[in-house]
């Protein structure tokens, strides 16, 4: 069992079935994957991606400047960091959010002090802004987080069931990863699983990083338990 994971969720797929916004139901059952491993005994801090309300890439242009677009998209993180959190505490899991952009009269702000005194009572952290900087992904963002919070293992929830060598949606021959070093992921141009400055991070650490479906029942809690689940990438 990993005592400290970094679980990676995109806000694609906050938005459930929806076209943007932010579906509760589908918050819901996402509380419920992670409280089977705070249960067991993990203790759970989640960076959130802010896509289904707005992308720096798909901002810039027609008079927004580049730095702008990618302030707004880290705003957009925020709003997922405040609304989970208020819907995992609505159904019993404990969760504080926090924030790496100051924004006092909305979300506390991040801490390393704070974040780990709250993961210590074991209450789920969200933590919303990415690195509070322009240019940096939320896949680096949540790299940049475990290795500050010691976090035994990063799990990133995607569409399908791991790493695969072409993307499974568009090949029928697409072969699937069950492990996979970090220098596979990084020398091979077809694998999208992180940006190349979020796997360079963990590959200097030596974190285990374990891609895997988010709707599959159970797949966030075997993950955090050590088991075998999508790929695991060492």
């Amino acid at each position: 069992m990993y005592k400290r994971i970094l679980l990676k969720l995109s806000g694609e797929q906050l938005q459930g079935d929806k076209e943007g916004g932010f579906d509760a139901e589908r918050a819901k059952w996402i509380a419920g994957q992670i409280k089977s491993a705070v249960d067991a005994g993990s203790q759970v801090a989640i960076i959130v991606g802010g896509g289904n309300y707005a992308r720096g890439a798909q901002l810039m242009g027609n008079g927004i400047v580049d730095v702008t677009a990618h302030n707004a998209g880290m705003l957009a993180t925020i709003i997922n960091a405040i609304t989970l959190a208020d819907v995992f505490n609505a159904v019993g899991l404990e969760t504080r959010a926090l924030s790496n952009i100051e924004v006092n009269q909305f979300i506390d702000s991040y801490t390393f002090r704070r974040a780990v005194s709250h993961l210590e009572k074991n209450r789920v952290v969200i933590i919303g802004g990415g690195t509070g900087r322009p240019f940096v992904t939320t896949d680096t963002a949540a790299v940049n987080l475990a290795l500050e919070l010691k976090c035994d293992a990063i799990i990133k929830t995607t569409k399908v069931d791991g790493v695969y060598d072409k993307d499974p949606m568009k090949f029928e021959d697409a072969r699937k990863f069950d492990t996979l070093s970090y220098d596979e992921a990084l020398s091979n141009g077809d694998i999208q699983v992180m940006d190349k400055a979020a796997l360079g991070m963990a590959l200097e650490d030596k974190k285990t990083l374990i891609v895997c479906d988010l709707l599959t029942e159970g797949n966030i809690a075997r993950a955090a338990a050590g088991e075998a689940v999508g790929t695991i990438i060492t």
